[in-house]
This record gives structure tokens, C-alpha cells and sequence, in this order.
């Protein structure tokens, strides 16, 4: 009887890491992996990077001057510089991104230096197209 028990937990391992790809890549909505290969992704990947690079160094005029024009009048002018002045000591990351031609979204993690305490805070940064390979935020991380 212990034999057909510890047989019986073995095949249902075995089946579990069998089918685990296949439930594990099931979703609702599949994200749609950006091609590396279109120009337009290098661009904005490009245009991010600048983005928040000037949110790590604390530089409000260059990073304002990457921001739609529907981010810069829908967003209060304290807030941003908020959003540009607060902390000294800050670094992102940028994960690989989605969308298509002309719009692309990126995964992004702030991390911030409070005291002697590390905070990462996980968002999006989403980046359009307005034309001849220039490109500007659309979302705020």
C-alpha cells in the first residue's frame, strides 16, 4: 500500500510539471511583446531611457520637454516638479516592452533611497510617436 501511495504522488508530479507550461502561459489577455527589430521600438526605448534618466538626476527641464502635450496640461506644474525634485539618490529599471508601431508601453521600477531604506516601486511608462522618430511620454511612471 506505501508503494502505490509514493507511486501515486510521483505520476501526479510528473503530470503537474507536464501541463504546468501550458496553465501557466493561459491569459485572459495576452501581452503582445513589442518586435525589437521595428526602429520605432529602439526610438522609444531611446526616448525612456532619456525620461527617466532625467527623473534620476533631478533635471525638470529635459524631462519636461519629453512629455505629450496631454501629460503637460493635465498635470498640476507642482506635481511634476515634485515628481522631478523628490530624492537625490534613485536608479530605474526598464523591462522589455509592448504595443506596435507608433506606441509602446515599457515595465519600469523606480528605486529610491530613503535613509537607509531601499523602495522600489513597480509601473509603466508609456511612450507615442509624433512623427519622423520622435517620441514622447504619455504615461508617467
Amino acid at each position: 500500500m506505501r508503494t502505490s501511495l509514493s507511486v501515486k504522488i510521483l505520476l501526479a508530479v510528473c503530470l503537474f510539471l507536464l501541463t504546468a507550461p501550458l496553465w501557466a502561459r493561459s491569459h485572459n489577455h495576452p501581452v503582445k511583446l513589442a518586435d525589437a527589430s521595428d526602429p520605432g521600438y529602439v526610438f522609444a526605448l531611446a526616448a525612456a531611457n532619456r525620461f527617466l534618466h532625467a527623473w534620476q538626476t533631478a533635471d525638470l527641464e529635459s524631462g519636461t520637454v519629453l512629455l505629450s502635450d496631454g501629460i503637460r496640461h493635465s498635470q498640476n506644474a507642482d506635481k511634476l516638479e515634485d515628481f522631478f525634485s523628490s530624492g537625490k539618490d534613485r536608479g530605474f529599471e526598464i523591462a522589455r516592452g509592448h504595443g506596435h508601431s507608433g506606441r509602446y508601453s515599457f515595465p519600469v521600477v523606480l528605486v529610491t533611497s530613503r535613509g537607509s531604506k531601499i523602495t522600489r516601486r513597480s509601473s509603466e511608462i508609456i511612450l507615442l510617436e509624433t512623427g519622423k522618430n520622435d517620441w514622447v511620454v504619455d504615461k508617467l511612471p
